[in-house]
């Protein structure tokens, strides 16, 4: 990445971090743990998720094809978060991202959450220009580069943290 993109996609992720904290701010681990709706994640599933999914793109960086020419694509990659976080389609989560129910308590869950955007942070400050010559496939955005997984990564983050601030006021919280 070049220079000025490092500062750009760090800041994003943060910004993500902060969104998401701000989300879960003041929930009890029993609000957390509360099912909005049938068919419905609680707070808690929605964190472990995020998590999940995070480690997921991350794999997806740390071992993506090693593309033989930087794929910059500052289009995709400046429309990312809002086409990620846009919560007026839903989507079915695949199987393999489905929370499990490993998460107890918010503390859990935040301490998970900065663990995971942590090692992201780390991914970007680490692989630097070298992230454009990374290619991923998503199932749904197709092509990516590594650039466009971390805008992905805080984008899904914020779509989660919408989804959080929905249950709230749904339950009440």
């Amino acid at each position: 990445m070049s220079p000025q993109n490092e500062p750009a996609v760090i800041a994003a992720l943060e910004a993500g971090r902060q969104d998401f904290l701000e989300a879960i701010h003041g929930l009890s681990d029993a609000q957390a743990a509360m099912r909005p709706a049938e068919g419905r994640w609680t707070t808690l599933e929605c964190i472990e998720h995020i998590v999940t999914v995070e480690g997921r793109f991350q794999g997806w960086i740390l071992n993506g094809k090693k593309l033989e020419a930087a794929q910059p694509n500052p289009e995709n990659e400046g429309g990312m978060i809002a086409r990620i976080s846009d919560r007026s389609s839903k989507f079915q989560a695949p199987e393999a991202v489905v929370p499990k129910g490993t998460l107890k308590t918010v503390e859990e869950g935040r301490s998970a959450f900065h663990a995971a955007r942590d090692q992201s942070i780390q991914l970007a400050r680490e692989r630097g220009g070298d992230l454009y010559l990374v290619g991923a496939e998503h199932p749904r955005f197709g092509p990516l580069n590594g650039i466009e997984v971390l805008y992905l990564m805080t984008g899904h983050a914020r779509r989660h943290a919408a989804q959080i601030r929905e249950n709230r006021t749904t339950l009440g919280h």
